[in-house]
């Protein structure tokens, strides 16, 4: 009888931080490490759910706490990457790169532990029905209101506050289930997210997914944030990437008064004139059907139910006065938190450090609260992105505590001080680019 020959196991490769760094996706070769495995992503980007750009800017890098912050079932997900398993890091290579706090690291994880020890990642299920139905109520109110008083100036300019009221609010609640905050599986967050950005707003669920991801991977980095892609077209954004801009003498806009033209191109119109349009492009673009049919019941619902009542070129007045609200509320809100914060390049700092440098908080008051979704506590937000918003005030002395210990500045202001600090912001970053451009 032949000898069996036994089988040997394949050896296992390991890597050191030199060599993943240099799969950062410059030559098309992506690597990236959690918990010291090293996975080969230059394949699976394409396929990867969240997006293939939020995962593509940790290439390079360690991403174990952005993997844990964006998946709530880590076990599923970890199966599917064992196909993607090339080696772990060397014994002798530390966890993460040396531009890392290995400190506040293991703190922050330590203080994550204690969150779900205290059942901070659930949500309130009842918070989140009411929350629903106070958004339906308002739109049944909205349309009420035509058909009960007319639709002479004053009622028609009350049911477009109350349709702005229904799309700001909407778009917090698509907010909470697009982070998988609501329910503890996907799947049942993925089917309420299509329910309320795509029924209830008319946008699309896998546009949102693939700009607001990419945002809180890296908040406030050039390149790899998409919520700053108006720098440099439109304006020139924080200190170093404004100095570097008129240093290299650029001037695509007069950005010494972008601190005035803001209030027009800014605000009023960022809903109406762009994302209302782009988000048909790409759905159609992309293919995603799913998402287009979403959205044309949302339009077949408004026309339905307003034309009667408006007409058509009623329709359209309504629709597009609400966009403009809408706009306005959502661009001050969410520019709050960030635009007035640090903007630089990614400089692969730790998961802590990378978000208390991008955002602030808003004073928590219950009309700051529902006005921004929530968002007024920015920090908690980001550090944990799948919590459920009810929980945000309960982690935030936990929070404000660590930053504390490692002197990091928690920054917590009014809500008006928060929007003025958006234009001085700008002020001071379009002076310091004419500075730039001019004398250095």
């Amino acid at each position: 009888m032949a000898s069996e020959t036994p089988t040997r196991a394949p050896a296992k490769r390991y890597f050191t931080w030199d060599e993943v760094a240099k799969r950062s996706g410059r030559e098309k070769e992506r690597w990236l490490v959690i918990d010291r495995k090293v996975y080969n992503i230059s394949e699976f980007t394409r396929r990867h759910p969240g997006g293939s750009r939020v995962i593509s800017h940790y290439a390079g890098q360690d991403a174990t706490d952005p993997f844990v912050a964006f998946h709530i079932d880590k076990g599923l997900v970890r199966k599917y990457m064992n196909s993607l398993l090339i080696g772990e890091l060397s014994p002798e290579q530390p966890s993460f790169e040396p531009t890392k706090n290995k400190e506040l690291m293991d703190e922050f994880r330590e203080l994550r532990a204690t969150v779900e020890r205290m059942g901070l990642m659930k949500a309130n299920h009842v918070f989140f029905l009411l929350y629903l139905l106070h958004i339906l109520l308002l739109d049944v109110a909205a349309w009420l209101t035509l058909w009960f008083f007319g639709t002479s100036f004053v009622p028609f300019l009350l049911c477009a506050v109350l349709l702005s009221t229904v799309q700001a609010q909407a778009g917090w609640l698509q907010h909470d289930f697009g982070h998988l905050s609501v329910f503890s599986t996907s799947t049942w967050n993925h089917l309420l997210h299509h329910f309320v950005i795509g029924h209830l707003k008319g946008a699309p669920a896998s546009w949102w997914n693939h700009l607001h991801f990419q945002h809180h991977a890296k908040p406030n980095c050039f390149r790899k944030d998409p919520d700053i892609n108006m720098h440099p077209f439109f304006f020139a954004l924080g200190k170093i990437l404004s100095v570097e801009l008129g240093k290299q003498k650029k001037k695509y806009m007069p950005y010494n008064h972008q601190h005035k033209y803001f209030f027009l191109i800014g605000p009023p119109a960022l809903l109406p004139l762009y994302f209302q349009w782009y988000i048909f492009y790409f759905v159609i673009q992309r293919k995603k059907w799913v998402d287009l049919a979403w959205m044309i019941t949302f339009y077949a619902r408004i026309f339905l139910t307003y034309v009667p009542l408006l007409g058509l070129k009623g329709v359209l007045g309504l629709f597009f006065m609400v966009r403009f609200l809408e706009s306005n509320w959502f661009v001050w809100v969410t520019q709050m938190n960030h635009i007035p914060m640090h903007i630089d390049y990614d400089r692969n700092m730790d998961w802590v450090s990378t978000q208390l440098q991008a955002t602030c908080n808003v004073h928590r008051s219950a009309f700051n609260d529902w006005f921004s979704g929530h968002l007024n506590f920015q920090i908690e937000h980001h550090l944990f992105p799948t919590m459920p918003r009810h929980n945000y005030h309960k982690v935030a002395p936990l929070v404000q505590s660590l930053c504390a210990k490692h002197g990091i500045e928690y920054q917590s202001k009014p809500l008006l001080s928060a929007f003025a600090d958006i234009v001085y912001s700008l002020k001071e970053s379009g002076q310091l680019w004419l500075d730039a451009y001019l004398h250095q």
